[in-house]
């Protein structure tokens, strides 16, 4: 079949071209709710994604959801988390585990709400189920392993995206297009306009962008520590060259710009259950002189390193990067939203030595105190999670990469509503969030991380426009996770439920659209608000 498609596509061009209405690209969650919605509105639609396995973040270790205010979490989204609770609510789902036993921890609300019938904490499997469940139900076509090409992959007639051609040659045609991934690499190699990195305070009149050093929030700096810690190789001595992570250019003005993105992690599945558990192992590459920063970091006392073991059901957590020196590989990933397939691959992989080689250096290390040795040793790797993946998740957290400069750019301001936000069709309400993009050494010869920054906000609207690119652009393409906003205002819009409350509202505008054979920038807000509405999705507060 893949030799006769090359064939076709090579004798007539674009003509075998595989048609719908609606082109996703991505196998994130947003991309399965944007299906969801479309096929429920009575169009046809098609999944195309690098990933063989579909949820993103969501099944991928992100279990412990960031939420917010769960009330302004409407529609789809909602449902979503409806059938999470409805798993758990059987018997059969608490197998490690009993169901009174689970402690029912949340974000500020109970995991899970039996009044509300929602589970806000969930084992990537189930997720994963969820999402493999709705592809069942609305029979949506899913096709997998099929990468973009992102040189001459997008076919464009004017302003409008004719067909997409991965890298096996297969081309899909449609009427509209979402650009479901982490990356915006559809938005990319069609042209549209983006940014990477963090502006300055001056570009969108923000004050909580740009360079942040000197901002200590989240306890995730040095700072956290009693006594200062040492750049150096031989502590105290500049001669003897910069350990591993710190960065040798000096730490700027704060609210400069630059092209710097906020680290990346796996949301590590891990569990303390004896039956289920695989012991970590060293990896291949594995230098403990990587880790020499957490090393002076325990020798300095510092006792959070297990705070954010988070648990989900079935004495499983989601375990995040918490502290100075944690699971962050702060650095490692500031080309990647740019880079060829192959390149991230190399990124990918790296991040997971970091980690494997973490975990094996606070399990083993003499340097590392004793009973932080033994209480790390009671954990590993579950069995029944990502059994095709060695254990291990099988999805980086791109928390960050490409964000589109649509019609609207959504910035702090619209955030903390010291402006308004025009055509919401859904709304945000986590902090916002920004983790460290670097490690530098201060005037005083100390290290210390930069970029770490937490603002609560109260719910916010998020602007149609931010889901569309500019007039002209691509008059065809919604863009509800990689979407028009600062950087700053991204680091809380960035939230999984949120990619599904914009991607069900991106997906009703291409729909509208297509049923009044019109562009997403024309199409009258009241239609689109109408819709939202009566399918649930929540406009206001």
């Amino acid at each position: 079949m893949k030799t006769l498609i090359l064939l076709l596509t090579s004798l007539f061009g674009h003509a075998a071209a595989m048609e719908h209405d609606v082109v996703i690209y991505g196998g994130t969650s947003a991309a399965v709710i944007a299906a969801v919605q479309v096929t429920k509105m009575g169009k046809s639609v098609v999944i195309v994604c690098p990933e063989k396995h579909l949820g993103g973040l969501s099944s991928g270790g992100l279990g412990f959801t960031d939420t917010g205010d769960k009330s302004v979490i409407g529609g789809l989204a909602r449902d979503f988390y409806h059938r999470i609770w409805q798993h758990y609510d059987q018997p059969g789902a608490w197998v490690q585990q009993k169901k009174e036993d689970y402690g029912n921890v949340g974000q500020g609300t109970p995991a899970m709400d039996g009044a509300n019938r929602t589970m806000w904490i969930f084992e990537p499997h189930v997720a994963e189920q969820v999402f493999e469940g709705y592809v069942k139900e609305f029979k949506i076509p899913v096709v997998r392993d099929e990468w973009l090409d992102r040189q001459k992959g997008v076919r464009m007639e004017g302003t409008r995206i004719v067909s997409i051609t991965m890298q096996s040659g297969k081309t899909y045609s449609g009427k509209k297009f979402l650009d479901a991934t982490y990356e915006g690499d559809l938005m990319a190699a069609a042209g549209v306009d983006y940014h990477v990195g963090r502006e300055a305070n001056s570009v969108h009149g923000e004050t909580h962008n740009g360079n942040q050093v000197g901002v200590l929030h989240h306890a995730h700096h040095f700072g956290a520590v009693k006594s200062p810690i040492s750049p150096y190789v031989i502590p105290g001595d500049p001669n003897s060259g910069l350990v591993a992570g710190v960065q040798a250019e000096p730490p700027g003005v704060r609210g400069e710009g630059d092209k710097r993105i906020q680290a990346y992690c796996f949301r590590m599945c891990l569990t303390n259950d004896p039956a289920n558990r695989l012991p970590f192992e060293k990896p291949e590459g594995y230098d403990p002189a990587h880790y020499e920063l957490l090393a002076r970091v325990f020798e300095g006392g510092w006792k959070g390193f297990f705070s954010k073991f988070d648990p989900l059901p079935n004495h499983k957590t989601d375990t995040n990067n918490h502290g100075p020196f944690s699971f962050d590989f702060i650095g490692g990933n500031w080309d990647y939203p740019e880079a060829s397939h192959v390149r991230r691959q190399e990124i990918i992989k790296a991040h997971e030595t970091y980690q494997k080689g973490l975990l094996w250096f606070v399990a083993t290390d003499p340097h590392v105190p004793q009973e932080v040795r033994s209480k790390m040793q009671a954990w590993g790797l579950p069995k029944d999670e990502f059994a095709d993946n060695g254990h291990w998740s099988r999805q980086l957290y791109i928390r960050e990469a490409r964000r589109m400069v649509g019609r609207f750019v959504m910035t702090e301001n619209e955030l903390t509503r010291k402006k308004p936000t025009p055509e919401s069709v859904g709304m945000g309400s986590y902090t916002m969030d920004s983790h460290n993009v670097r490690r530098y050494v201060t005037e005083k010869g100390n290290v210390q991380n930069e970029g770490d920054i937490g603002v609560g906000l109260k719910p916010y609207q998020i602007s149609y426009g931010s889901l569309v690119p500019k007039k002209g652009q691509a008059d065809n393409l919604l863009v509800p996770v990689c979407l028009s906003s600062s950087h700053i205002a991204y680091g809380s819009i960035r939230m999984e439920p949120v990619f599904m409350i914009l991607s069900q509202s991106a997906a009703t505008a291409a729909v509208l659209s297509i049923e009044k054979g019109i562009s997403v920038q024309d199409l009258p807000y009241v239609d689109l608000q109408s819709r939202l509405r009566a399918d649930g999705q929540v406009l206001e507060n």
